[in-house]
């Protein structure tokens, strides 16, 4: 099982309690003072920064920190606090099973996002929001119009309407000879009103592909 690895920026002080909680942590934790140019921070799930340590940085560091895809938590003494560069604060002063709460959280959330967000073509599907997304323009998505995506993504063939319907409606009551049309015709609308694309979803004689 992974250990978390929490790397924390701050000052002497900040660091020396982080420092002193490492016994009754369940996750790794390094301390460091350093400006960001002798670390590796992708070696780290976690960025546990202070909000006094980000005074101390220059616009470029500030730029290097915010570009960095890892996870940034703000340790900060109050939530009014403005930055938008981190998915988490952590409000001080805090009790240890609140720290340890916070960061388990935040892999967690991560890790559900990026499970719930697939890529197809030049599209974003959300499966958490249940939304298509391309740019800043998406369309909101039934159920069974994301389960439809899913199928056809992982098949690199087009799919007969029967397979859809064994796949997707489980060949359940509601579904009559006309389900996998009529879906994929809502859809498609949906994406060339939206979009202005009307080559989403393809179709042969062969059956449907993406």
């Amino acid at each position: 099982m992974h250990t978390i690895q929490v790397l924390a920026f701050g000052s002497e002080n900040f660091n020396t309690s982080l420092e002193e909680l490492k016994d009754y942590l369940n996750f790794k934790l390094t301390t460091s003072s350093d400006d960001l140019k002798n670390v590796k921070v992708e070696e780290y799930d976690i960025l546990l920064i202070h909000e006094d340590y980000l005074t101390n940085l220059t616009e470029l560091k500030k730029d290097l920190l915010k570009k960095t895809h890892r996870l940034k938590i703000l340790a900060t003494h109050s939530l009014s606090n403005s930055s938008s560069n981190f998915s988490e604060k952590l409000l001080l002063p805090i009790h240890l099973k609140d720290f340890r709460q916070i960061i388990e959280n935040s892999v967690v959330k991560k890790s559900f996002s990026i499970n719930s967000s697939i890529k197809i073509k030049s599209y974003i599907l959300d499966k958490n929001e249940k939304k298509l997304i391309k740019d800043k323009n998406y369309i909101l998505l039934t159920e069974k119009e994301i389960q439809l995506l899913e199928l056809l993504l992982r098949n690199s063939t087009p799919l007969s309407k029967n397979k859809i319907l064994e796949n997707v409606w489980k060949y359940s009551s509601d579904a009559d000879t006309h389900t996998v049309e009529t879906h994929i015709y809502r859809l498609r609308k949906k994406i060339k009103t939206n979009f202005s694309d009307e080559k989403f979803i393809l179709n042969d004689q062969d059956g449907y592909i993406l």
